[in-house]
């Protein structure tokens, strides 16, 4: 298997797209693939390039965005560590519709389609890992339209502050890892409106100083985004 720290290696085994691989199955994807540093704001691939590769994140942050006909830049999803991308672009051997580009310094696997496809080859599992894995995907879509629709500014970006929060009662204090203006474009706002949504949450107990956020009271903050908030002006 490629030369990966344990602490790499658990990283790996978690996302959902290698959870139901075998070992000879994980070391035949993984075979000639090594982790890759990357600096913020540098590019993994262009849209429309020839998608024959996918990526997991080890550390940081990674934007994928497109390009409108009208030449504006639309931010689609900002990948966290643990997750994959662009593995249903090169599946279909298809173009990749997004850039991929780091929002912060971190490492990244670099998978190939040839070695994806050996995987396939020796463990039929991995066909329905990539399933699992796409069905997931298509959740989090579908949960983000609905975030679109029914929910306030301040409880989007209430829902956001939580991911990087524990599980459970309690408080939080964290920092963000990318600047609040990509986080405004993730969320399809316009950064003033993000700022008047930080500053609604102030009443639930969310304070914001810089890149540090602190949550007072979790269950709080996650009961608001569920069910309350007027819609920030």
């Amino acid at each position: 298997m490629t030369e990966l720290s344990p602490k790499d290696l658990a990283v790996v085994r978690n996302a959902p797209l290698f959870q139901r691989l075998g070992e000879k199955t994980l070391a035949a994807m993984l075979a000639g693939s090594s982790p890759r540093q990357v600096a913020r704001g540098a590019t993994l691939f262009l849209q429309d390039e020839p998608a024959d590769r996918f990526y997991l994140v080890l550390d940081g942050w990674v934007k994928l965005s497109r390009i409108t006909p009208g030449g504006i830049e639309s931010v689609i999803n900002v990948v966290a560590p643990g997750e994959t991308f662009a593995e249903a672009a090169m599946f279909a051997s298809a173009k990749f519709p997004v850039t991929a580009e780091a929002a912060t310094d971190g490492r990244v696997i670099p998978i190939t389609r040839a070695a994806f496809t050996r995987a396939l080859e020796s463990d039929p599992g991995a066909v329905m890992a990539m399933l699992a894995s796409l069905s997931m995907r298509l959740r989090f879509h579908v949960h983000q339209i609905e975030q679109l629709q029914v929910q306030s500014t301040a409880q989007r970006v209430g829902a956001f502050l939580l991911r990087f929060c524990p599980a459970g009662p309690g408080n939080a204090t964290f920092e963000l890892p990318f600047d609040k203006s990509l986080i405004a474009r993730r969320l399809g706002m316009k950064a003033e409106t993000f700022s008047r949504a930080l500053a609604k949450l102030r009443g639930i107990g969310v304070e914001t100083h810089g890149a540090t956020v602190s949550v007072e009271d979790l269950d709080r903050l996650r009961a608001y985004c569920e069910e309350g908030g007027d819609e920030v002006a």
